[in-house]
């Protein structure tokens, strides 16, 4: 029976307007008769307002977390890394000071527990380690607020619950996962209060522009970033969590207004089954100590609903895989500073209040659940160990011949997580897959993370429950499309990996040309240096050898003769840039190569693209902010960002390429279809993404046929359609296709198979003419995650792509998100083949 906790008191989410004008002070968070350290500055000393009276940007929240720790010698700060735009990851390391003098000592005493076979009494003098991070979504800030509050208490408050706690506990407290984004919120939000609070939700305040606080620089959602690791915030938080390994991890969010508070354990029938049943109930045990603390103080809480422990590249379910407990925490967010609700009017104070009490009760159940938490994580470790000992695989291996940037990239995220790699002692070939030695490496089984390696390589194609929260599948190596099989020998493993990524040579000068493998994920960025240099270069539409190696379709040529350098420059430029790449550079000395000569036709002249993309009300910021990153951080490529609402006015015969990711476009007038239209009569190069697709269909810009599902519910009651609903859509799952490699699409790609992420229910029916269906899903596409068994059957041999001629120029259309998270490496190169290749389709 589904234990839930749920108590209403709606009068505690009231404020009348009185109450609104009298902003509370500190002592409305803390806990009352208890002496404070005078020497500690208080947040108002700081900020010259009272906590929750404004949104504190990351500015003076950093400033303030300096003061507190100059002032207390129970908190030792440090800056951990940078953001996008130059802000400082903060950590405070918050003890007794006797244990901060000897927190080397403690940190490597912890992590021996994890090898070390100790029952309860052996742990019964080490601190425990906590980990509370806050607001990884900028717009959530009432997180922030609370470790603003909680750095004051533990380092003021002089009771002697508190220094026993202390004692026990090394609290590791993120106050912001996200300065970026809580920046932006903090801007909006003051900008726009009244001095006469004004709590109507249709208010300017609580309605933030586009993008909105939630996401970083780049407009990546911060908590689907645990696992891949791509993002500087991230690798932080990933850094200091491997380093101390803690017990419990806290991660403080926000959700719909109208809610109450909710904690985890979350859905029961949706935790991941590589999670062990103990962790959910340490978990629903330390809810019991968060469930009292609130209804101290009159608040409303559930459990057990909405959220679950799946994906485990969340900040709640990430600990879960590696022998801690993860918490979540969702507060009904005020999104300002009171704001009308079904509940009443809720406050920026009261949602930090509630988030404060948390993250005590969190101190209290770890402080008195210690050796419990110890053990379960000493014993997790020790289990772990024992199933990689019995086990018959004793290693996988992974890579790719032609491939180093993505192998070395899917190592990199390993060993970001701790996850111990070797290399090959020579090439061999498994299961029909040719591993080489350089561009491979065995991950042994038999090592701590093993549990790790099983969640980050996991295939699941059967569920308890058919609705989840985020995505049902993630597999590292579907998502890299690198070759990936088990080993039963360590026989062929060498030395230790070590990150030393291969520089790249020109192989000798040449006064005739040089080729360029398009099979590398840094190709493309290559490409646009030569293109922006002024350089010609050409790619092949047709394989061939040159010195006996093979040169696939997309191989580029550069032809040194008629360029507006001359061979001596071309060939000093090209030396000076193609170290920073792993693949190298082949001079020819005679242009009769095997299959076509480099003087055939089917060499095509490339131009520089000059891409846009439109931005702002209803486009989907984080598909937006993927693409942004992919040009600007991996491929240094200049990216014009449009905003919707300015693109009638946009010259658009300034661009090669406009781009539309997943979003609502129906803003846009017939006029500016128009204009769209006819741009792309005139030669341009449109790329729609997911609905974007059903914008261009419903405008007439193209014409698909699409497989739809009826949606039909047999034997549902009233209070199973949303369920019946969700069980129908396809929230995040791989599928195989198979690929004409033919098609400048697929230009470099290293096989006929490919697997695809897939988040959206748009299926289009194959053209008529197979060469028109270069990329198709098989017949039995499920790789691994959840999809019903209708969509399943409607699914097969659809098509993920599209390329559609009108007039001079080309819409290319993609029903699946090619660049998902910044880590699926996979399908990226599809992406820049539509950049690069599109006039080639």
């Amino acid at each position: 029976m589904r234990f839930l906790f749920y108590f209403t008191f709606l009068l505690t989410f009231g404020a009348s307007a009185q109450q609104l004008k009298k902003q509370p002070t500190l002592d409305y968070y803390l806990p009352q008769n208890l002496t404070y350290n005078k020497n500690i500055p208080t947040p108002k000393s700081i900020f010259h307002f009272e906590l929750g009276e404004m949104h504190t940007d990351h500015t003076q929240l950093a400033y303030y977390m300096e003061e507190v720790a100059k002032a207390s010698d129970r908190i030792a700060i440090e800056t951990t890394g940078y953001t996008f735009e130059n802000r400082p990851l903060q950590l405070l390391t918050i003890s007794s000071p006797k244990n901060l003098a000897r927190i080397k000592e403690i940190n490597v005493q912890h992590l021996e527990n994890l090898t070390a076979n100790k029952n309860k009494e052996a742990v019964s003098d080490m601190p425990i380690v906590v980990y509370l991070g806050y607001s990884i979504h900028g717009n959530e800030s009432s997180g922030s607020g609370a470790a603003i509050a909680l750095a004051y208490y533990l380092a003021a408050c002089e009771s002697p619950e508190l220094e026993k706690t202390l004692e026990n506990t090394i609290i590791l407290l993120d106050p912001c996962f996200n300065p970026d984004g809580i920046q932006r919120f903090s801007t909006w939000v003051n900008s726009n209060k009244s001095t006469n609070l004004v709590t109507d939700p249709n208010d300017r305040e609580f309605n933030e522009g586009w993008p909105r606080g939630r996401f970083n620089h780049y407009l990546f959602d911060m908590n689907r970033d645990w696992l891949p690791v791509q993002l500087p915030e991230s690798q932080a938080r990933i850094k200091t969590f491997t380093k101390w390994m803690p017990n419990v991890l806290c991660d403080f969010h926000e959700m719909g207004t109208n809610s109450t508070y909710f904690f985890q354990p979350g859905e029961p029938s949706r935790t991941n089954p590589l999670t062990p049943e103990l962790n959910q109930k340490l978990t629903l045990k330390i809810a019991g100590y968060h469930a009292k603390a609130l209804d101290k103080i009159g608040s409303s809480y559930f459990i057990e609903e909405n959220y679950d422990d799946f994906y485990y590249g969340k900040g709640s379910s990430y600990p879960d895989i590696n022998g801690a407990i993860g918490i979540l925490f969702e507060q009904a967010s005020s999104r300002g500073h009171a704001q009308e609700s079904a509940n009443g009017i809720i406050t920026f104070p009261f949602t930090i209040r509630n988030q404060f009490t948390t993250s005590l009760s969190t101190l209290q159940a770890t402080s008195e659940m210690r050796t419990e938490l110890l053990k379960y994580q000493s014993d997790f470790y020790r289990n772990s160990r024992s199933e990689s000992k019995k086990s018959k695989v004793k290693g996988y291996v992974f890579g790719d011949e032609k491939d180093a940037t993505r192998v070395n990239e899917l190592a990199k995220i390993l060993s970001q997580h701790k996850i111990e790699m070797v290399e090959l002692k020579e090439d061999i070939i498994v299961n029909n897959k040719k591993f080489t030695k350089n561009l491979s490496y065995i991950i042994p089984v038999e090592q701590q993370n093993t549990r790790l390696i099983n969640a980050i390589f996991d295939k699941q194609t059967k569920f308890k429950d058919s609705l989840f929260y985020d995505i049902s599948a993630w597999s590292f190596d579907l998502a890299f499309n690198v070759n990936f099989e088990s080993v039963t020998s360590l026989s062929q493993a060498g030395v230790k990996y070590e990150p030393n990524l291969k520089k790249g040579i020109v192989t000798t000068k040449s006064d005739i040309g040089y080729l360029i493998e398009w099979t590398d994920h840094k190709s493309p960025k290559l490409l646009y240096q030569l293109l922006s240099k002024g350089l010609r270069v050409k790619t092949s539409k047709h394989p061939f050898l040159h010195s006996g190696k093979t040169f696939s379709y997309g191989s580029l040529f550069l032809a040194v003769q008629n360029q507006e350098m001359n061979s001596e420059e071309i060939y000093d430029y090209l030396n000076e840039i193609i170290t920073e790449y792993p693949f190298d550079i082949t001079a020819v000395e005679t242009g009769f190569t095997q299959g076509i000569n480099l003087g055939n036709p089917n060499f095509e002249t490339l131009s520089l693209p000059k891409v846009a993309m439109l931005v702002g009300s209803g486009v989907d910021p984080a598909d937006a902010g993927e693409i942004w990153h992919m040009f600007d951080q991996k491929a240094a490529m200049p990216l014009t960002k449009i905003d919707i609402d300015q693109l009638q006015r946009i010259n658009l015969n300034k661009y090669t390429t406009l781009i539309l990711v997943n979003g609502n476009y129906s803003i846009l007038s017939p006029a500016t279809i128009i204009k769209i239209e006819q741009w792309v009569q005139n030669g341009g190069t449109l790329i729609g993404y997911q609905d974007a697709i059903k914008w261009l269909t419903e405008s007439k810009l193209i014409e698909l046929n699409f497989k739809k599902n009826k949606g039909d519910a047999e034997n549902i009651s009233f209070e199973q359609i949303a369920n019946s609903r969700g069980a129908q859509l396809i929230s995040g799952a791989i599928f195989e296709t198979k690929l004409d490699l033919s098609h400048p699409i697929n230009f470099g790609m290293p096989r006929n198979k490919l697997p695809i992420f897939r988040n959206t229910s748009i299926m289009i029916e194959p053209n008529k003419n197979s060469y028109n269906n270069p990329i198709q899903y098989t017949n039995n596409p499920l790789l691994s995650g959840y999809i019903s068994k209708t969509n399943s059957e409607l699914l097969k041999e659809t098509v993920p792509f599209q390329s559609i001629k009108k007039g001079d120029g080309k819409i290319l259309i993609f029903t699946d998100n090619t660049n998902f998270r910044a880590f699926w490496l996979g399908t990226e190169k599809l992406f820049w083949n539509a950049i690069f290749f599109s006039k080639l389709m």
